[in-house]
């Protein structure tokens, strides 16, 4: 009995051996084989979006940022949703303005650091290490000249047009202030 189990054991394994090593010899089994590979392709392709071949986070650069786009980080995507938010609040609701919101910024950054400047004598703990910042004589002069040069180049075109002698500029001159006006 134990010879028979083992007979028929060794003979499923040869079956098992032989099916694998050696390609089927049915033509219709082939053929199976490439109309179910075809359709696992097809169905592929249907369930990406817009028929790409990449994965979406492939797409999107797959890092950081491709991560807060698909909620991968739901913390950081909040945080992100959150802050654009409360700006479009700002910005469309309240009419606050760009540079408003810099100069407070700025304002409660430098009034944090002087509190903290001289609360730090009070409580033993080191002051605030703020850099010395020194801009290169060469690049004031370099950007003061470039500036110099469009005040002279834009006065020039200003006479140009005052004296009427460049009827088109002045045209595109009043084309620009009724459009910049008017949207």
């Amino acid at each position: 009995m134990a010879d028979h189990k083992e007979s028929k054991m060794e003979e499923l394994a040869h079956k098992i051996h032989s099916k694998i090593s050696s390609p089927s010899s049915s033509s219709d089994s082939d053929e199976d084989k490439r109309s179910h590979a075809r359709a696992v392709a097809l169905k592929a392709k249907v369930y990406r979006l817009f028929g790409r071949e990449k994965p979406l986070h492939q797409v999107l650069g797959a890092g950081k940022p491709a991560d807060i786009l698909l909620w991968r980080n739901k913390k950081l995507s909040g945080g992100v949703l959150g802050g654009v938010t409360s700006l479009w609040f700002l910005f469309e609701m309240l009419d606050y303005h760009l540079i408003t919101l810099i100069c407070h910024l700025m304002i409660l950054a430098l009034s944090v650091l002087f509190l903290w400047s001289n609360a730090s004598n009070f409580i033993n703990n080191s002051p605030p290490t703020i850099p010395e910042v020194v801009i290169p004589e060469k690049c004031l002069l370099k950007a003061a000249s470039c500036f110099t040069f469009e005040i002279n180049r834009t006065l020039d075109i200003v006479r140009t047009i005052a004296t009427g002698k460049d009827l088109k500029t002045f045209l595109g001159y009043c084309w620009t202030m009724v459009s910049v006006n008017s949207g």
